[in-house]
């Protein structure tokens, strides 16, 4: 049996999404931590970037980033994960867009800011990541400073922490009354939102155990929604209607998007709308004032501070032009549908507080070579 190779560690945000997609699709493969010589001396050269996921193929195919590997087999297999109806198909591309960008500060505000539950549990993971050679205890405590230092740069700073736990708690219970109607976001099976949600939903925020304690004790059927998503089997024993239990495998019918869905993407929108609106002015500054920026040139994590307000609370975070690139495929699938489909998307989207993330887009286009994102 051909076996794929994913390179990751249990406590990363963004292996969440491949590892999920492929224990979902039946997609035989070892996850390995990249701390190994094949990986510094094969892999490494072929991603071009230390970063994880990335998988190698039984092939000898390197594809690194999430969303990347997602699409490797997503393009292969007509993209399943993607419902056939215009709104719910704009819904989960707006929810992967969320789920890799847009709960950033929840899940590093849990991770880092609640050091005697969970500093010892992180030692141990970070220490995985040591190269042959190495202390592990340095390499540990490097890697856990710097990512510190990175939840700052997300805007996960002391005056913003009530603000983060408010929403937080208000997304957790929006979610457990989702999820105690449906056993995924759209229906009886996971779409390309439900494997970008579990990222931080699963890397961060379901198992460190501040969090995971916060999650078991006020959200159990996200919990649950979070193992389901962790097995391969649909894990729906739970849902019967008149007696008979469900019969997974299908998308909600009518291209309908349920109320309770409504709700979550409103919490979601709260902060979402105004940092993606933000974040936009800022590169498109930075853009205009690197005008002669070679086309082809990688991105940057980030290329400034966007400033904006959340209920009333001004917050600031790195301006990130990886939320365009995956929020570009949103806004070109609106771009293509038919006039009364985009009119149906836009209604639904008004309705959840997120139409405009759908005019929030940059002055130059971002695609991807070689590996790597880059300015177009």
């Amino acid at each position: 049996m051909s076996v794929h190779t994913l390179y990751g560690i249990p406590l990363s945000l963004y292996t969440g999404k491949a590892r999920s997609y492929l224990i979902k699709n039946g997609l035989p493969y070892r996850e390995v931590t990249p701390a190994t010589t094949h990986f510094a001396q094969v892999v490494l050269p072929r991603a071009k970037l230390w970063t994880i996921p990335t998988l190698e193929t039984p092939e000898g195919l390197v594809i690194r980033d999430g969303a990347a590997i997602v699409e490797h087999f997503e393009s292969r297999a007509g993209h399943p994960a993607l419902p056939t109806g215009p709104r719910q198909r704009i819904v989960h591309r707006l929810l992967d867009v969320v789920g890799m960008e847009g709960l950033l500060r929840p899940a590093m505000h849990y991770r880092w800011n609640f050091p005697d539950e969970n500093d010892s549990f992180l030692l141990h993971h970070f220490s995985a990541l040591t190269p042959p050679g190495m202390d592990s205890a340095e390499v540990a405590a490097g890697g856990m400073g710097r990512m510190r230092q990175a939840a700052v740069a997300f805007g996960v700073v002391p005056e913003a922490f009530e603000g983060i736990e408010a929403r937080y708690l208000a997304l957790l219970a929006v979610l457990d009354r989702h999820f105690a109607e449906l056993p995924y976001l759209l229906g009886g099976r996971p779409g390309l939102g439900d494997f970008s949600l579990i990222a931080p939903l699963y890397g961060h925020l379901g198992r460190d155990p501040k969090p995971l304690s916060l999650m078991q004790s006020k959200a159990v059927h996200v919990f649950r929604w979070v193992e389901r998503m962790n097995r391969p089997e649909p894990d729906v024993g739970e849902f019967v209607t008149n007696g008979e239990p469900m019969t997974p495998g299908a998308f909600v019918a009518d291209d309908e998007i349920p109320d309770t869905l409504v709700a979550v993407l409103r919490q979601l929108a709260v902060d979402f709308v105004p940092e993606t609106l933000a974040a936009a002015d800022c590169i498109n500054e930075w853009l205009e004032a690197n005008a002669d920026l070679p086309t082809g040139t990688p991105l940057e994590r980030g290329v400034g501070q966007a400033s904006f307000e959340v209920e009333g609370e001004k917050l600031g975070a790195m301006a990130q032009p990886y939320r365009f690139f995956l929020l570009a495929r949103a806004q070109a699938e609106f771009d293509a549908l038919a006039p009364e489909d985009r009119a149906r998307v836009e209604e639904v989207l008004d309705d959840c507080h997120l139409l405009p993330v759908l005019s929030a887009r940059l002055h130059r286009e971002i695609g991807r070579d070689d590996n790597r994102e880059v300015w177009l």
